[in-house]
């Protein structure tokens, strides 16, 4: 018989998922129109059976009480209004990831905003102009406030979206959770953790709950958005009795649906819209398939209980194009911006600058700071460029470490460049590799402080953190 140690004592120990909550629910009617009008979004804590059955439920720290938090869907063009009221013992913020968003509304404590708060609020207004699938998460102090569960789907849809039978979230996430009690473990500035890899869990969930499966019936076709909100792990994922396509990854649809014929790579933060057909047979499951360790397991499990039709449908055609995304940069006539990253164990990170001073690593270690880019640890009062709106960037990425990283830009999307043109789809979350060199392309159409850095998010509080002002 499995032992709760045993269980929960290795990566590979749980294949999990659960039903997703629904839409938010409306906030508590308040003094002026205005306030009545918005709905809430509390930050609290509470919990949640994470784990199965035979173990306690888990303490964690979510949005309106679930795990994860309300999927917020609405159509594109329409408006995001929440009020974030903090009922944790720590101020905090929220963003929402990889939206082209009003600066003001980015949710960065620090840099955008205040973070608000124990008992305070702050008003989320916004338009979502791009269709997409997309999250939201604490941005105060992330690198705990995520992997405690502060985070939820954020999905805009098409005005006119794909022929599908259902549509469903997947949000994929790890937990460190104490093996006997099943509760989170509280190291969260483990100094291994910030050097090494980043907070890796034992506990390997989706949607937050142990053992996810859907009843479905063979030929259906589903929309499977999958996101990672690890703060850490990169997920290989695969298919099993399902074959189908990517249509969009970031929230960003591809010009033309890309076959699944291999192992999918999502980084941290990163998302993929799949359009999948049920190929396994009644009395069969098909499953969503985590890969590691060179073995395979159930991440998602769809059991086919009948047949939805006699034959599969054609290959889907491409979702619309999000209109009003910049256009190809103009590389010939970009900016040229150069970002080494630096540090971690095994580096050859010997100091940096940290808070305008250079420190040997030792001192740096010893601060808590093990990463650094262009030489320098941490964010500074001086962005990595000041950009005029609508400038063309070309940048490059030099990732001089032995472990990979997740570089998100807030604000705006990119394209890798490939062979002397921006040829790569758009995106708000690129891996760059250990050892590699990438570079990527962007218009700075969006006015503001913008924030660049590692969602791996134990290497951005250690260090991996700039900025970018467009004017």
């Amino acid at each position: 018989m499995t032992t709760r140690r045993a269980f929960l004592g290795g990566t590979a120990a749980s294949a999990a998922c659960a039903v997703l909550p629904g839409a938010a629910a409306g906030g508590p009617l308040r003094a002026t129109a205005q306030a009545a009008a918005m709905p809430s979004l509390v930050a609290r804590e509470t919990s949640v059976r994470l784990a199965p059955p035979d173990y306690p439920a888990t303490g964690i720290w979510g949005y309106d009480a679930t795990m994860p938090g309300p999927v917020v869907r609405l159509p594109q063009g329409g408006r995001v209004s929440r009020r974030l009221v903090n009922e944790l013992p720590q101020a905090t913020s929220v963003h929402w990831h990889g939206v082209r968003i009003d600066n003001a509304m980015d949710g960065v404590a620090g840099l955008t905003q205040d973070a608000v708060p124990p008992g305070g609020e702050f008003d989320i207004d916004f338009v979502a102009p791009d269709a997409g699938t997309y999250w939201y998460h604490a941005h105060n102090r992330s690198w705990e406030q995520v992997a405690r569960g502060l985070y939820g789907a954020l999905v805009v849809e098409e005005a006119e979206g794909p022929n599908i039978d259902r549509d469903e979230v997947l949000i994929l996430d790890d937990w460190r959770l104490d093996p006997e009690t099943a509760q989170l473990v509280p190291d969260f500035t483990a100094a291994h953790d910030q050097s090494h890899a980043g907070r890796l869990g034992n506990f390997i969930a989706t949607n937050g709950t142990y053992g996810y499966t859907r009843d479905v019936r063979r030929h259906e076709r589903m929309r499977l958005r999958l996101i990672n909100a690890a703060n850490a792990r990169v997920f290989q994922l695969a298919l099993a009795g399902l074959e189908g396509w990517i249509v969009a990854l970031d929230g960003m649809p591809l010009e033309m649906p890309q076959l699944v014929s291999e192992t999918m790579v999502l980084g941290p933060a990163q998302r993929v819209d799949l359009l999948v057909d049920v190929t396994a047979a009644p009395g069969e499951a098909a499953h969503l398939v985590r890969v590691g360790d060179g073995q395979g397991y159930s991440q998602a499990a769809f059991n086919v209980t009948g047949e939805a039709a006699v034959a599969r449908r054609g290959a889907p055609q491409p979702l619309p194009p999000n209109r009003g995304t910049a256009a190809r940069p103009d590389l010939a006539a970009a900016r040229r911006v150069r970002l080494v990253m630096s540090g971690g164990a095994m580096g050859r990170m010997q100091s940096a600058v940290l808070d305008g001073e250079r420190r040997g690593f030792r001192d740096l270690a010893a601060a808590g700071k093990f990463w650094s880019f262009n030489d320098t640890v941490g964010m500074t009062e001086t962005p990595l460029a000041e950009l005029s709106r609508g400038e063309p960037v070309r940048l490059e990425i030099v990732n001089d470490t032995v472990f990979p990283h997740a570089m998100h830009l807030h604000g705006m999307h990119f394209r890798e460049v490939r062979d002397g043109t921006a040829a790569g789809p758009m995106r708000d979350t690129a891996m760059i590799l250990a050892g590699e060199t990438r570079e990527i392309a962007f218009t700075a159409d969006n006015p503001g402080d913008w924030l660049f850095h590692c969602h791996m998010l134990s290497h951005a509080a250690s260090g991996m953190m700039t900025w970018m002002r467009v004017a």
